[in-house]
């Protein structure tokens, strides 16, 4: 991630296109149109077409949103932390991620814009229902709440001050931005921090 310094001001421009340029920025309410219908629409279908008992949706529901935090922390850590050589490997990790390093503060990129996101979201339904089948209309779907619930708590740590017994997840974040970019990979949890040893401590330079 090449740039000067971190900006708390402003907003990168990313192309030249002001239709491109459009597309790279969103705000929470409209990834939340987008996918809390389709939970809703996943969870009422797996039961009433395809007979998943209720117990077993919560089961698996509350499975797939454990699953995306540790999802979101390999993402992280691996693939938008990723070290490349090449100038057009370089820009695009500079368009995935570098350019929230850069402007960590700028609200209409903090989550994913729709279009990769509807289309990231349907290869990895259709990954999750080639293995589990029908359970994937249960899975999923705590996949995609743990999904918003990471967007709204970056939306926040970003956007707002913290409430006491949430210091923790701001501290880390703010020590992975300012302070220490090969730690605190967790947005929404510290468990995969904890377990990999990645938490961020406060004297990091």
């Amino acid at each position: 991630m090449e740039f000067e310094k971190i900006k708390n001001k402003g907003q990168a421009r990313l192309f030249r296109n002001e239709y491109l340029e459009m597309m790279t920025k969103t705000h929470p309410i409209v990834i939340y149109s987008m996918y809390f219908p389709v939970i809703i629409f996943m969870l009422y279908y797996g039961a009433s077409y395809k007979g998943i008992a209720p117990w077993i949706e919560v089961l698996l529901f509350i499975a797939g949103t454990l699953f995306w935090t540790f999802f979101e922390y390999l993402m992280h850590r691996y693939l938008f932390h990723m070290v490349v050589d090449s100038q057009r490997a370089k820009k695009f990790a500079y368009m995935m991620h570098g350019v929230h390093h850069e402007f960590p503060r700028d609200k209409e990129r903090l989550f994913m814009p729709p279009v990769p996101s509807l289309i990231a979201s349907s290869l990895i339904y259709v990954l999750m229902y080639g293995i589990m089948g029908w359970n994937a209309l249960s899975f999923f779907p705590g996949f995609l709440f743990g999904y918003i619930m990471y967007g709204s708590m970056h939306f926040a740590i970003h956007a707002f001050s913290p409430p006491k017994f949430l210091k923790a997840l701001w501290r880390n974040h703010h020590l992975h931005h300012y302070k220490a970019p090969h730690k605190g990979f967790g947005v929404s949890s510290v468990l995969w921090d904890i377990i990999f040893k990645t938490v961020p401590k406060k004297e990091e330079n």
